[in-house]
Formats: C-alpha cells, structure tokens, sequence
C-alpha cells in the first residue's frame, strides 16, 4: 500500500458542514490512503503556535494559518492544504505526477479579479495578484524555501508576503492544471466531464444566498449524506 498522502483543510467554525464535504469527497475518489486533518485557529493558539491579531479583513478563520501546513507535517514530505469550500471529484493521487523536488510549492496560477465586492455571508471581497493561489498549495515541505515558514515567520509577515508566495522565488513556483483549483463562477465548465476540485471560492451552498451555483446539486447531496438534517444558513 502506497504511503497516505497527507491533506490539511482548513476549518472554520461558521462553515464545518464545508470541511466535511471535502474531506468526504475527497476520500470517496481517491485511489491511494490519504490522511486528513483539519487546521483548527483555536488549536494552533491553544498550542501557542499561532499569535497574530485579528485581521478585519480575514475572510476565514485560516486566512493565515494554512501556512502552518509545512510545519504540521514536519518539514517532510509533500503536503496539500486547500481551503475547506472546495468538492472533489478528482483522484488525489494525481497530485504526486506533479511533484518535482525543485519547487517548494505547487498551485493553480489563476488570474483571477473577482468583480463583486462581498462574498461568503457578507465578508469583503479583496482583490491582489496571485489571489486564490494560495487557496490550493502542494507543499515540498523539505525545501528550503518552504522551511522558512515558520511560526515565526508567519506570526510578524504581512498578508502579502505569506498569500503571494514572496517567501519562494518566482521558479520554485510550480504549476497545477486549473481543474484541480476550479473556480465556480470565474472559470468556464469543461465542454465534458467535470473539474477535479470545485472550489465554491465566492460562497457555496452551504449558505442560504449561495444555492444556484454550478456543481451545488452535487453538494448538497454529498452534504445530506452527511447530516440528512442539514439546511444552508
């Protein structure tokens, strides 16, 4: 049996049915054991890894904390965060023909200018280069550049610096195929078959003023499943 590939979701406590629902999917097609877990703020300051102040224009309660993964994971291995609005229909496995001991990082290098200026339940909708990068990261948590986020690091660095992966070199920036990082209502539905990971990145049908997006009748499904009492707030 090949080694579980390790997958960090962020979490956030407004939203858990959301974590569920990627963590379900994404066991449901993958071929290969993956180990889950979800990157909880509350753990992190429990733990006295994670001291920055509140952000107002943190979006999610992992805005900053999923650059902990690399550190979760030992600075070993590869190592995948992705945010917790995202639905699987791709086999994880897929990620490791990517995998190039080059780049400290992997991602879908979307060019992406949201036009509305609020998203989710009402959060600001910010706009800067790189944004969503960071939503999908494939950590070479061993390289050097990746080791240099440490709690530390990421505690006293700017948003910036962290989201737009100033802390690598712009060549040890890999690529991922845009399917794996599928943004509804930015990006075109593929003419057959669907994404690999949908990711609701505007708000998803987990809130009541998300429920006509693409791919929401596959969510919700997967989601009652879940809790067959579940209802979107």
């Amino acid at each position: 049996m090949s080694e579980a590939l390790r997958i960090f979701i962020g979490w956030d406590s407004r939203e858990p049915i959301a974590y569920e629902v990627a963590k379900a999917t994404a066991l449901k097609n993958s071929s290969i054991p993956l180990d889950i877990q979800p990157i909880k703020l509350d753990d992190l300051v429990a733990k006295g890894l994670y001291s920055r102040d509140i952000d107002p224009l943190a979006s999610t309660e992992f805005t900053y904390s999923r650059f902990f993964t690399p550190h979760l994971a030992g600075y070993e291995g590869w190592a995948l965060f992705c945010d917790c609005d995202f639905l699987f229909f791709g086999d994880l496995a897929d990620l490791r023909n990517y995998q190039d001991p080059s780049k400290a990082v992997l991602c879908a290098k979307h060019d992406y200018q949201p036009k509305d200026g609020v998203k989710m339940d009402g959060k600001v909708q910010t706009s800067y280069p790189r944004k969503n990068w960071s939503s999908f990261m494939f950590f070479n948590s061993a390289h050097p550049s990746t080791r240099q986020l440490t709690p530390e690091l990421i505690n006293s660095q700017t948003g910036a610096y962290l989201h737009r992966m100033q802390w690598a070199a712009d060549d040890e920036i890999g690529d991922l195929p845009i399917e794996w990082n599928w943004l509804e209502g930015w990006n075109e539905k593929p003419a057959k078959g669907l994404p690999k990971a949908v990711h609701f990145t505007s708000g998803g049908p987990w809130f009541k003023d998300w429920q006509d997006v693409d791919y929401g009748d596959e969510w919700r499904t997967e989601a009652l499943k879940i809790d067959p009492a579940f209802k979107p707030i």
